[in-house]
């Protein structure tokens, strides 16, 4: 393998998740393709679109040529506009058109990670022209494919893989964004601790450490003391920080203590996808 150690783990999270979602969608037929998924706006057509196009433009394919209609009301920012291109372009395809497309795509990524040899460190370019490591891009590529996984899974009633390698990636993806959440946009007092206890297929406790200057760090210890703790199961937890669902709709799962005006700010701004 000519893969540098550090990009295997995505790689192999990437292909996880891959093959799962091919077996999902290879069986269906022609209506289950529109049936509604958790992401917003997407069905799971949308979202295969998504997984198509993403990845041919980790090929270096170049985009579609195309005007979205005006009336996609999912869509509020320029992210959201630049990811819709690839889906709004596939939105007639049928079943075979896309099932054939998709394993076109996994097959030329396949053949494209058995030859990457890459520095980690290589800048490529990402979403709206933003340049990122190639490290950056394939966290961010496997993180995607795994949470698009999840949205097909909940939508065919296929649940599996929460503790995929997939999941990891994500686990570690979410946990970096917690800082930014909670001393950032959650605004929690200066010299505070905040604690993350997430319970089932992965287990992870964390504190977030609010510091003098309002800084805030992740770290593995428990603290004395917290200003608040939110305790939640690994499933709600991607569910709240991927978008799918609002703190209200899953409020019988969460255990919150301490401050109820911080805790009701961190899940406010909880989501963590653009």
């Amino acid at each position: 393998m000519s893969l540098h150690p550090t990009l295997q783990p995505y790689a192999d999270a990437w292909t996880h998740s891959i093959e799962a979602i091919t077996e999902l969608v290879q069986p269906l037929v022609e209506a289950d393709w529109n049936r509604r998924t958790p992401c917003p706006g997407w069905s799971v057509r949308d979202i295969v679109s998504h997984v198509i196009g993403l990845n041919n433009e980790m090929l270096g394919d170049p985009r579609p040529i195309h005007t979205l209609p005006r009336d996609l009301f999912h869509v509020t920012n320029d992210h959201q506009r630049y990811m819709e291109m690839q889906v709004d372009v596939r939105r007639h395809h049928t079943s075979p058109e896309m099932t054939a497309e998709l394993e076109y795509t996994v097959i030329r990524r396949n053949r494209q990670l058995r030859n990457e040899s890459r520095d980690p460190g290589t800048k490529v370019r990402g979403p709206l022209g933003a340049e990122l490591t190639l490290e950056e891009s394939m966290r961010g590529h496997a993180f995607d494919m795994w949470v698009h996984e999840q949205d097909l899974r909940a939508t065919l009633g296929a649940p599996g893989n929460l503790d995929s390698p997939g999941a990891h990636v994500a686990r570690d993806v979410l946990l970096a964004a917690l800082p930014e959440i909670v001393a950032g946009k959650a605004d929690a007092p200066r010299s505070s601790a905040i604690v993350i206890d997430v319970n089932g297929p992965i287990e992870f406790l964390r504190t977030i450490r609010v510091d003098i200057q309002g800084r805030g760090t992740l770290e593995t210890a428990p603290a004395l003391g917290p200003a608040a703790t939110l305790a939640l199961d690994w499933e709600t937890y991607v569910l709240l920080a991927c978008g799918r669902v609002s703190a209200e709709a899953v409020a019988d799962r969460l255990k919150l203590e301490g401050d109820p005006k911080l805790t009701a700010a961190i899940l406010r701004h909880f989501t963590v996808t653009p």
